[in-house]
């Protein structure tokens, strides 16, 4: 390796020299030290790369001898007699590979966050995925608008599967084999399907949006996707420049700068947000003016509140700050239908409540927000087991294991799957039989916290309404017996069946889950090694919510988990910006943040539409 470096130095040398002398001719010593130093920097980058280079181009010499064959002719097996994927081109026939083989259906927040938890010497790991890349979805609206690029929201996903050595294919997962364990996929590029074994499985396929059974979707953008966000930025920039033609008609224009926005959760009106300061920023400065009298920006969402899931005096403020700012927002609406250039919908009549008021919108773009629904995939996999039939989403333990496989191989987590939440007060009596030691049908205190230890491990969700065990007791120990009684106790738990609810479909529980995950199996891989029960290594998942934030347009707002609101203000958008500044799984898109925020700082959003 050095003897490549070695002959490339004069090349590194003369580079050097270059800069130094520049520095030389300048006057001020600031200038000839900042100069030196940039010389030196680029010498040193200059060679560790060149040899970087000339290592791996070394390395990949005569690869294809030490390729299993297996890996160029896979031999036919399972239900459908498809190529069985047992060997990969990156396998070698020098290494042996006996551990368990791991498949992550995925490349989201769940997926990454489990392979970020895994030791190299765990699993044989492979990775199935239609995108080789990790989006960070919390700022795709950002990029709808050109606030942020593209690129900035992707990590190549080879880049963190590098970690754990963990092989790729970019396909489509089609169906699962539970009973011969395998994943049958789909080769976008032929169409041509072929299954990869597993001893473990993880799904972590994400989630579509929900229609509930509108009529006209298909005129509609969605925002799951980078593709969708480019698509939007196209049709919005698109929708500006037309609306710039001398020869477009007044109605024309007026329906082309009309942007609805179907859904008040984070995701509409982060959106909706971003796009108004496209128009009040960039819109008046490079456009004619005159098309900012025409724009119209309108929230269409079916409860009391826009950002329901937050307090309500956060989402309070918003409505106020976007009343003033004339985002116009329709609460207590059913969107009814989605023709080519209209958003039919239906309003709860102040005066005739029975009777609600039908609304015609035309519209130039039209988002389309409101929910989530199981993919393909997850409900192909729902219908194949009769312990998954009839839900919504794929239903796990507490420990995220998958309800109907028997040997408890398959796990599902993130917006794809739900955990259990039976109801606490059905089982009364087995939890009064697990902490109650005296048997004399009542629970003393340390009896009571005996029982709140066996409701966290039995019904994680239940975890978080637990916590302060003292002030339970005195709350439901109604006649200050210094006991619960049975009749106390079923009010007890009647309360907690009322708070506990499911975990959200957001990046954060996806996160938690998956680093969970990750950490468990790690910990079966290593007890499988030294003959301990998997029971002894795994307790059941727990969620720990840090808290919400949304933007609102050159501010924030957000609540978090120790009680603290933030309502507005400008330390409120950076601390947003530091938050997912911070969550980033790279420091190239952490720095390609940054640049992107001082780019738009300086020079604005980029406009340009490809």
């Amino acid at each position: 390796m050095f003897s490549r470096v070695q002959a490339r130095l004069p090349a590194i040398y003369q580079l050097s020299r270059t800069y130094a002398s520049a520095a030389y001719k300048k006057k001020s010593k600031i200038a000839k030290y900042t100069v030196v130093g940039i010389a030196t920097g680029s010498a040193l980058g200059a060679a560790y790369h060149l040899s970087k280079d000339d290592e791996v181009i070394y390395t990949a010499e005569g690869a294809h001898l030490t390729v299993p064959e297996q890996a160029f002719k896979p031999k036919l097996g399972g239900y459908k007699n498809l190529p069985v994927v047992s060997h990969f081109l990156d396998d070698s026939i020098h290494e042996e590979n006996t551990k368990p083989r791991l498949v992550v259906i995925g490349s989201g927040w769940g997926a990454v966050s489990v392979l970020e938890q895994l030791e190299k010497d765990d699993y044989n790991v492979t990775l199935i995925s239609e995108n080789n890349y990790f989006l960070f979805t919390p700022l795709l609206p950002s990029a709808t608008v050109g606030t942020l690029e593209m690129r900035s929201l992707l990590e190549p996903i080879r880049k963190i599967t590098d970690r754990v050595k963990a092989h790729f294919l970019q396909v489509s997962a089609k169906d699962v084999d539970f009973e011969s364990k395998l994943v049958e996929v789909t080769d976008p590029s032929t169409g041509k399907d072929f299954y990869v074994p597993y001893d473990k499985l993880v799904i972590a396929v994400g989630a579509t949006s929900m229609t509930h059974g509108v009529e006209g979707l298909e005129n509609t953008y969605q925002l799951k996707t980078i593709q969708d966000a480019i698509k939007i930025r196209r049709q919005v920039l698109e929708n500006l420049e037309v609306a710039a033609l001398p020869t477009t008609p007044p109605e024309e224009r007026k329906r082309l700068l009309s942007f609805v926005v179907c859904g008040g959760g984070p995701t509409g009106v982060e959106f909706a947000a971003e796009l108004f300061d496209t128009l009040n920023e960039d819109l008046v400065r490079w456009f004619p003016k005159v098309l900012r009298e025409e724009v119209s920006v309108t929230i269409i969402q079916s409860r009391d509140h826009i950002l329901n899931t937050f307090d309500t005096s956060i989402s309070a403020y918003a409505e106020k700050k976007f009343d003033r700012e004339r985002i116009k927002i329709v609460t207590n609406a059913r969107v009814q239908k989605i023709d080519e250039n209209s958003v039919q919908y239906t309003v709860k009549n102040a005066g005739d409540p029975s009777n609600p008021e039908t609304v015609q919108l035309p519209y130039g773009f039209c988002l389309w927000s409101t929910g989530i629904s199981m993919t393909p995939f997850a409900r192909n996999i729902s219908e194949k087991l009769e312990a998954q039939k009839h839900q919504r989403a794929l239903v796990t333990d507490g420990t995220l294991k998958l309800k109907g496989i028997p040997d408890g191989s398959v796990y599902a987590i993130g917006d794809c799957a739900t955990i259990e939440n039976p109801k606490l007060l059905s089982h009364i009596m087995e939890i009064c039989e697990a902490a109650d030691k005296n048997k004399d049908g009542s629970l003393t205190f340390e009896e009571f916290v005996e029982a709140g230890q066996y409701m966290c491990r039995r019904f994680p969700l239940a975890t978080n309404h637990l916590s302060k065990m003292s002030e339970l007791f005195k709350k439901y120990d109604i006649d200050n017996s210094g006991t619960l009684e049975i009749d106390e106790l079923r009010v007890l738990l009647t309360d907690l069946d009322k708070k506990t609810t499911n975990l959200p479909a957001t990046a954060q529980v996806a996160n938690q889950q998956g680093k969970y995950l990750g950490k468990s199996i790690s910990r079966i891989a290593k007890a499988s090694r030294q003959g301990v029960s998997e029971d002894q290594v795994v307790q059941p998942f727990a969620y720990h919510h840090l808290g919400s934030l949304a933007y609102l347009g050159n501010t924030a707002v957000g609540e978090f988990n120790w009680g603290y609101k933030m309502v507005g203000g400008l330390w409120a958008l950076y601390l947003w910006r530091s938050v997912y500044w911070s969550e980033q799984v790279s420091l190239r898109t952490r720095l390609n943040l940054s640049i992107d925020w001082t780019k738009g700082a300086i020079w604005g959003r980029d406009l340009s539409a490809i």
